[in-house]
């Protein structure tokens, strides 16, 4: 591997409740995941960021999620298959409409918290999210975690995919993100993540909780942007990659 994208959930601060610090972010990151007003995030909150994203050259996706603000959607939903396709339909629109007036353009998609879990192992859940991209845009990239079946379920249906890796999380021996509720699951050891990361940019591993190695085959790698400590994270994360021979770009440049 001899580039890798960098990206971070951003555009999630609420009126005068702030969430992150997305400028400090963008200096760092690739690309940038935008919350489109469900799960987090107000109009002028993300109209700012996008703005901020396009001086910067980073790459723009839309961060779709639950209708689920007072949970910051991470709570788990079934909704019905018209309801979640026309959410995720109207979040991405929104989403373009602002970067549209900020000059620059949504690339790709990245589901969030509890939706981007369930459509990891839930087919038809994931296959409302993927209707919705394709009658939105069909060049849209999907942005799915590494290993889940909802990987090989979009690029049946047509979509190009770019599987992302995590940098502050923990991981269970069959690939899987460790639930929140978890003691270790959120990693916040600047050194530690940047090795983690280096190894699975390396040789396509990362150790799981239980010591065990884990495959991962990632073309991005996410640190998140609420995380205490992101950008030290994030800083150091880049840092290490670089000295090592890789480059940091848009994954959306390599397509």
């Amino acid at each position: 591997m001899r580039s890798i994208d960098l990206n971070s959930d951003l555009g999630e601060s609420f009126g005068p409740w702030k969430m992150g610090d997305d400028a400090a972010m963008l200096d760092v990151v690739s690309s940038a995941n935008v919350a489109c007003g469900f799960h987090a995030g107000d109009p002028a909150g993300i109209l700012k960021t996008l703005r901020a994203a396009a001086e910067r050259g980073v790459a723009v996706g839309a961060h779709v999620g639950y209708r689920d603000l007072a949970g910051f959607g991470r709570r788990n939903m079934d909704p019905k298959s018209d309801e979640l396709i026309g959410d995720v339909i109207y979040q991405i629109g929104a989403l373009q409409g602002l970067a549209k007036a900020a000059g620059t353009r949504v690339t790709y998609v990245k589901p969030h918290g509890a939706l981007y879990n369930t459509i990891a192992v839930d087919t038809r859940q994931a296959s409302d999210v993927i209707t919705a991209i394709r009658a939105v845009d069909p060049s849209l990239v999907l942005m799915a975690l590494a290993g889940s079946q909802l990987v090989e379920q979009a690029r049946a249906a047509g979509l190009t995919v770019v599987a992302e890796a995590f940098a502050d999380r923990a991981y269970t021996a069959e690939g899987h993100l460790v639930s929140r509720r978890e003691e270790g699951a959120v990693l916040h050891d600047p050194d530690l993540v940047a090795a983690r990361m280096l190894r699975m940019a390396r040789d396509g591993v990362i150790e799981a909780i239980d010591g065990t190695l884990t495959k991962i085959d990632a073309q991005s790698i996410c640190v998140h942007g609420d995380s205490p400590g992101a950008v030290a994270i994030a800083k150091r994360l880049r840092a290490l990659l670089e000295q090592s021979g890789l480059d940091i770009r848009p994954f959306t440049a390599t397509l």
